[in-house]
């Protein structure tokens, strides 16, 4: 049975491009998030790694769910997936890198060279909605 590594990320577009991230050593963007602590509810976990990575509060009534998106995890031994459910959310600030976040990024589908496997689904799944340019 695969290892399915379990985390929440935010969908945050603008002017036709993602939101992205990438932590320090990293090679690859992703979708900012984590995984929850103790009892933390999804939308909780996600308002605290936001804060943590991107600097920022979302908007509390703006948290939506996107999706669910499932890939081998990138970097991880073949067969270790990672499960990322997606909540769209509206920031109360411009983002900034902060802890383990070396850069952050608003990429569009001429930087697909860029992401994470499961970035990839992300991508084709807000470009197919017209989202994502």
């Amino acid at each position: 049975m695969p290892e399915i590594i379990d985390k929440l990320a935010l969908v945050c577009i603008k002017d036709g491009k993602m939101l992205m991230a990438r932590s320090y050593g990293k090679d690859a963007f992703y979708n900012p998030g984590g995984k929850r602590e103790g009892n933390e509810t999804d939308i909780q976990a996600l308002m605290r790694e936001i804060k943590e990575e991107l600097g920022v509060d979302l908007i509390p009534e703006t948290i939506k769910q996107y999706g669910i998106f499932t890939r081998q995890a990138h970097g991880k031994p073949i067969g270790t997936m990672v499960q990322m459910t997606c909540y769209t959310a509206e920031l109360l600030k411009s983002p900034k890198p902060t802890g383990e976040i070396e850069e952050i990024a608003w990429l569009g589908m001429p930087d697909w060279d860029k992401i994470s496997p499961v970035g990839e689904l992300i991508f084709n799944d807000a470009h197919e909605k017209g989202l994502l340019k």
